[in-house]
């Protein structure tokens, strides 16, 4: 009787983890087919003939797909400013997003090491005045910084979009100083006695450790320099130096109305290196995130 208790009680836990398992299971799906609407009225509308865009109900299944929206929206003329360049805006923002990785990375792994494993006077002060910098929001910034870049003759190039991250930022400085707390002392001591100075310890014990970390920045920083649109629209003055951002700005005509195929069109092609960038990052950069702060 007792064996038969223990085998229907064991029987029932495990029914109820499974039964609790599905349900979380159902719920995840659920939330993501939630949030994977706006993407998928994206797709759906980019393949619209445009008479069917703006229809009440709205039409989720287009009469028939018009893949032709794809290539119109690359060789788009707006009534506004004639054709529209979109290759190009698509180069100058691979230009600027390289730039502002490359800088991101190098100048807040070069930050953050310090903050995180050199010892010199006044450094907890000085970090918690970079951290006091966050609460500066964005919009002050502007007059100062465009006054500044004009003055150095940068308007009307990429500089203002890229130089600036070469500078370090106080979230990536932050997040990646904790991140190298978590690696032990004793490497970086190991390496000086084998005979490594400073800058050796940097490169061939702490980089290669700190590459979780050091993707995240990377994720981030692309994320911000791809989608950025306040920068070029404040900084960039010439139509052939202008970005996709901007580029997708330029569907929205003011005299005949927006094709919202051509734009969804154009928006779709935007955001697909951002998801391949994602996709491929996705494990190091979710390895990142978890395993920073870990250590005090």
């Amino acid at each position: 009787m007792k064996k038969f208790s223990s085998t229907g009680l064991a029987t029932s836990r495990r029914r109820r983890v499974l039964i609790n398992r599905v349900a979380v299971q159902a719920a995840l799906i659920g939330l993501s087919i939630f949030f994977l609407l706006p993407l998928i009225w994206m797709i759906v509308t980019s393949l619209k003939p445009i008479d069917e865009t703006m229809t009440s109900p709205p039409r989720w299944i287009p009469s028939h797909f018009e893949w032709g929206n794809f290539p119109k929206a690359f060789a788009y003329n707006s009534e506004d400013l004639g054709y529209i360049p979109f290759l190009v805006y698509g180069k100058n923002t691979i230009f600027v997003t390289i730039l502002a990785v490359i800088g991101s990375v190098i100048s807040n792994s070069l930050v953050a090491y310090s903050f995180a494993r050199i010892k010199w006077r006044g450094r907890e002060v000085l970090f918690g005045l970079t951290l006091a910098t966050m609460m500066v929001p964005g919009p002050v910034l502007m007059v100062p910084m465009y006054a500044l870049f004009k003055e150095f003759g940068w308007i009307g190039t990429f500089r203002p979009l890229w130089v600036p991250t070469c500078f370090g930022s106080a979230f990536n400085i932050f997040l990646l100083r904790q991140f190298l707390r978590t690696i032990p002392i004793e490497l970086s001591e190991a390496a000086k006695l084998d005979g490594a100075s400073e800058w050796r310890t940097f490169v061939d014990v702490i980089i290669p450790l700190a590459r979780p970390a050091l993707v995240v920045i990377a994720v981030f920083t692309f994320l911000w320099a791809w989608n950025d649109f306040m920068g070029p629209l404040l900084y960039l003055t010439d139509q052939q130096t202008f970005t996709l951002s901007m580029g997708l700005q330029f569907f929205q005509s003011q005299h005949t109305g927006t094709p919202w195929n051509l734009l969804m069109a154009a928006s779709l092609i935007v955001i697909v290196p951002v998801i391949i960038v994602f996709f491929f990052a996705q494990k190091v950069f979710i390895k990142g995130i978890a395993t920073t702060g870990l250590k005090g």
